[in-house]
């Protein structure tokens, strides 16, 4: 895909912070007149929209693991091609909230070893990465504690558990390993101001 923009994905576990994080860089960002795109997966585009509210209400066991990676590369396809490929190419920066790597998480991790699947996958319909994606990491009950405490609709993963939370968080870590030209790993257990101090430092280093 050729591209003239930024590409910047926030990733963690549920509660991490990152959501946050990612709106007040885009803040910031638009603050300093830079032309920038906030988005989000599962979701960014409107069919992609429709496919998040499938994934992320429901029975807990509502989609086999399987089934979900169709699911989300489907949304992440149309995201890819109505939001993130135009906003790149007209060489903006793109601030999206969860890509694949998460998908790489929860559905490649979750209910068995379905990595593979997910790779492939990925390889196959999306053959796009972030230029960066910052690894916001918290503790698993702590992130848990403030996910249920939204008390929204779209609490599927949650109601896992903290079990689910704590593979996911290793999970993270782990690939923070695997992707270490594009992953910064930051430590979300402080104020949100003093993240975001950390967050801003790792996304001007790719912007000068």
């Amino acid at each position: 895909m050729s591209r003239s923009g930024l590409f910047v994905s926030f990733e963690g576990i549920d509660g991490s912070g990152k959501s946050t994080q990612a709106r007040m860089l885009v803040d910031r960002l638009r603050a300093g007149g830079v032309d920038v795109i906030h988005t989000r997966e599962p979701g960014g585009s409107p069919g992609a929209e429709e496919i998040r509210a499938l994934v992320l209400q429901g029975d807990p066991d509502r989609w086999s693991a399987e089934t979900e990676i169709l699911l989300f590369t489907a949304a992440r396809r149309d995201h890819l091609e109505r939001t993130i490929r135009p906003a790149l190419e007209a060489g903006k920066v793109v601030i999206c909230d969860r890509f694949a790597d998460s998908t790489r998480m929860y559905q490649g991790l979750s209910r068995g070893n379905l990595r593979a699947k997910v790779d492939a996958l990925h390889d196959l319909m999306i053959g796009v990465e972030p230029d960066l994606t910052l690894l916001i990491d918290m503790d698993p009950e702590t992130g848990l504690s403030r996910a249920k405490a939204r008390n929204t609709v779209e609490e599927r993963f949650e109601d896992f558990g903290a079990s689910l939370q704590e593979a996911m968080r290793a999970g993270f870590l782990d690939l923070a390993k695997e992707y270490a030209d594009r992953f910064r790993v930051i430590d979300g257990a402080r104020d949100a101001d003093s993240v975001a101090v950390d967050v801003w430092a790792a996304v001007t280093h790719h912007l000068t």
